[in-house]
């Protein structure tokens, strides 16, 4: 079973930076398509950036050229670094992979940005 724990939320000031970390295990991390969703009180999950097995990266408008996600398939693990932080930004962020075997969720991390 696929294990996904994210870590590295919090809160900061507007304008400020997280990187946020999602651990895998149970699965062959490589194979997987990685990606970070996040959901604000109130609304739908949301998808926020996408990295795929092959390293191809794709963004939401609303994070292009703030966020950056990154894997390291050494250490199974996926970041993704927020910068220039709004406070719009603020929801729990959620992991995600992707394989031929399913899909999979971590328990998600909090990130609130203050104004």
């Amino acid at each position: 079973q696929v294990q996904l724990v994210e870590s590295g939320g919090g809160l900061v000031q507007a304008g400020g930076s997280l990187t946020l970390s999602c651990a895998a295990s149970g699965t062959i991390f490589s194979l997987n398509d990685m990606g970070w969703y996040r959901q604000a009180p109130g609304k739908q999950r949301e998808l926020v950036a996408a990295i795929t097995s092959g390293g191809r990266k794709n963004y939401t408008d609303f994070v292009k050229g703030r966020f950056t996600i990154s894997r390291d398939n050494a250490k199974n693990t996926v970041y993704l670094q927020m910068n220039s932080l709004k406070p719009e930004d603020t929801a729990v962020y959620y992991c995600n992979s992707k394989w031929v075997y399913g899909t999979s969720w971590g328990q998600g991390t909090q990130v609130t940005v203050s104004s």
